[in-house]
């Protein structure tokens, strides 16, 4: 079911895009993943207290049409993304990352001149999980799953900056266990994404 709504929105868009003017271009930047919080403010409270939240990065090709005349737009993305994270178990946290491809499909609104709003989901392919705690075996993740963004950015000719938040909605959990000890470790990501791109 998800890959046919993920095939139904990549169409939609095409469509749409396809007899608009298509703007597009490159994207990268930095993400700060909250892990276990579910909260935008948790997130930014985190960041200012120091980005203790684990830093990733990301890289990636945006693309845009315009569907109406008065500012509206679709923007889907491919974004190759690399998190960084943490999970709990009986002696403490431990760090791990993973990479994943993004295929967020925003719809946005310009507005000033040079300031937009968009919102939309992302879908995400989990490309590879790097935890490796105590010879600990894990049940594959689902490796598909589902989540939202949204934010604001500006753009500066040819320049765009924005901030987002996403949040992953598809629950994506592994089970570890050997005869020492076992627990869950939870993918669903809760980032805020500081995002530089620029149209080519």
């Amino acid at each position: 079911m998800k890959k046919v709504i993920l095939i139904f929105c990549l169409a939609f868009g095409y469509t749409q895009v396809s007899n608009a003017q298509v703007d597009f271009g490159l994207k990268a930047g930095v993400n700060y993943n909250n892990a276990g919080e579910d909260s935008f403010k948790n997130s930014t409270d985190d960041i200012v207290d120091g980005a203790t939240a684990k830093t990733g990065f990301h890289a990636g090709l945006w693309f845009r049409g315009n569907l109406t005349d008065n500012g509206l737009y679709i923007r889907p993305e491919i974004v190759y993304t690399q998190v960084k994270t943490e999970f709990e178990q009986q002696s403490g946290s431990e760090d791990y990352s993973f990479k994943k491809l993004d295929v967020p499909v925003l719809l946005g609104h310009k507005f000033l001149g040079f300031a937009n709003v968009f919102i939309g989901p992302s879908f995400q392919y989990i490309l590879d999980d790097e935890i490796n705690y105590r010879n600990i075996t894990s049940d594959d993740f689902d490796k598909f799953s589902l989540g939202l963004q949204m934010g604001a950015g500006v753009e500066f000719g040819n320049i765009g900056i924005d901030v987002r938040w996403e949040r992953g909605l598809s629950s994506n959990e592994a089970k570890f266990a050997n005869n020492i000890s076992n627990f869950t470790v939870d993918n669903r990501t809760n980032q805020i994404i500081f995002g530089l791109s620029l149209k080519l």
